[in-house]
């Protein structure tokens, strides 16, 4: 399934709708407000006109954008797209209204209920009837099995044979299309091998997810085996894979099953999501924001460190290696060189307070953080978030791990520029410090939310002025 040749049709069918919707409010303002005639209109198409019909769409765009409506194209309700558009509706005419429309000339305030309607009700209706069409021809591909989502098993017996029978012997396809299953007791005795292909092991599971390009897993493992779901949620938290369970009784009793479509098999599904859509698409959009304007204002201060970088020893200005981000990606990092060339020529180390590889210009940087102003360029890049848990090189997050399993919840974030660890612990010198650096930014996974954000940025700001950094 093509997502980006998905997401361009609604793309484009809400641009357009959009379009002209505003066009034809324009005309019925001249007409009925007016009483003008078309001839009249037309000869009135003037600049603000043109430029309504340029950024009043990109303006809806971007409504639509940050509700979430965008984020998953393929497994869309159209109950709920019905619901999510009339709030965005609402929101957005609501928004012009005060913006553009409030200045009218009018003859009544009946005049501005009017146009308040009559824009909500062009607006939605030329909106939806396209998205429902785009909606409900992707909904009858999956249920026919034109369409799917590649899905692996975990499990291999009496649960997990019965979850394979029930979801394909169901008229109407939830979009599964089974591509094997993995064991997770190491024995030779699979039933579901009589339906699937065996792919191998837990210990396989990233490897066997991307190599098959796996959309979706089903963990229905057997009672004696529910001591291996912790080993099972951390080997799946860092990959972008919807992860689903068949419930026990007591997960119905106690209401934890959620119906999510009324002819579907009842799984409970494991969510990666921390933020509301919104929150986390307005967090995206604010991180570049902040980033460009800030590397704009900053730039001065970057020539400063720069020349002072080049001065105080040997080697390029930037120091670039890889970290490990979200969902295990790698990427490359950017900093301001603060220590001598070859650091690390005996392998990877942490730095300390008395850290000898530091050079004097180094120290200064680091005692206010400047060193970290090219981190971002990773926020732009997508890389990096404004806020989120510090990136860790791969050799180090091994050695956490060992300690500390759950640290590979943090992959399920942008790694940040700063982040609550950072603020309440510091800098770490060796593994154990980073394991306990790690609680805090636990808490932040668990409260994820714009104003904590807020509170974080501000702290580490107090934190440079005060120049605390290590």
């Amino acid at each position: 399934m093509n997502r980006n040749l998905q997401l361009l049709k609604y793309l484009i069918s809400d641009y357009l709708a959009a379009l002209l919707s505003w066009a034809v409010f324009f005309i019925f303002r001249k007409i009925y407000f007016e009483s003008q005639s078309f001839a009249q209109i037309f000869s009135e198409f003037d600049i603000k006109f043109i430029l309504g019909l340029v950024f009043i769409p990109v303006f809806w765009i971007f409504i639509y954008y940050a509700s979430g409506y965008y984020k998953d194209v393929f497994r869309k309700s159209r109950l709920a797209e019905m619901g999510q558009t009339l709030a965005n509706t609402f929101i957005g005419v609501i928004i012009l209204f005060f913006v553009l429309i409030l200045d009218d000339v009018i003859h009544s305030y009946s005049n501005y209920y009017m146009s308040f309607a009559v824009l909500f009700t062009f607006h939605f209706v030329l909106t939806y009837i396209p998205r429902l069409i785009i909606t409900t021809s992707i909904t009858h591909k999956i249920h026919r099995r034109i369409m799917g989502f590649n899905t692996l098993v975990i499990g291999s017996n009496e649960k997990a044979v019965a979850v394979y029978k029930e979801i394909e012997s169901q008229k109407r396809s939830s979009g599964n299309k089974f591509i094997g299953f993995i064991n997770v007791n190491d024995n030779n005795k699979h039933r579901l091998a009589k339906h699937l292909p065996h792919l191998g092991s837990l210990d396989d599971v990233k490897k066997i997810i991307v190599l098959n390009q796996i959309k979706e897993v089903i963990i229905a493992i057997e009672s004696s085996e529910h001591d291996k779901i912790g080993k099972i949620i951390n080997k799946l938290i860092d990959c972008n894979v919807v992860i689903k369970a068949i419930p026990s009784m007591y997960d119905i009793l106690t209401g934890r099953v959620r119906m999510s479509a009324i002819l579907g098999v009842p799984l409970i599904q494991i969510s990666h999501q921390l933020m509301p859509a919104w929150q986390e698409n307005i967090k995206n959009i604010t991180d570049i924001v902040l980033s460009v304007l800030a590397l704009i204002i900053l730039s001065p201060l970057c020539l400063f460190l720069m020349i002072g970088v080049k001065l105080s020893s040997k080697g390029p200005i930037l120091y670039s290696h890889e970290r490990i981000g979200r969902y295990g990606k790698p990427f490359t990092i950017y900093k301001f060189r603060s220590m001598y060339v070859n650091a690390e020529v005996n392998g990877p180390e942490l730095s300390s307070k008395n850290d000898t590889r530091i050079t004097k210009f180094g120290r200064f940087m680091r005692k206010s953080r400047l060193d970290e102003i090219p981190n971002f360029f990773n926020v732009i890049k997508g890389d990096m978030s404004l806020v989120g848990p510090r990136p860790e090189r791969k050799y180090y997050i091994e050695r956490i791990v060992k300690k500390a399993p759950h640290y590979l919840h943090l992959l399920k974030v942008k790694p940040g520029i700063t982040s609550w660890g950072q603020v309440k612990f510091g800098y770490a010198e060796d593994v154990d410090q980073m394991v306990k650096r790690l609680k805090y930014d636990m808490i932040y996974l668990d409260n994820m939310s714009l104003y904590v954000d807020i509170k974080i940025i501000i702290y580490t700001l107090l934190t440079i002025v005060s120049r605390k950094g290590v």
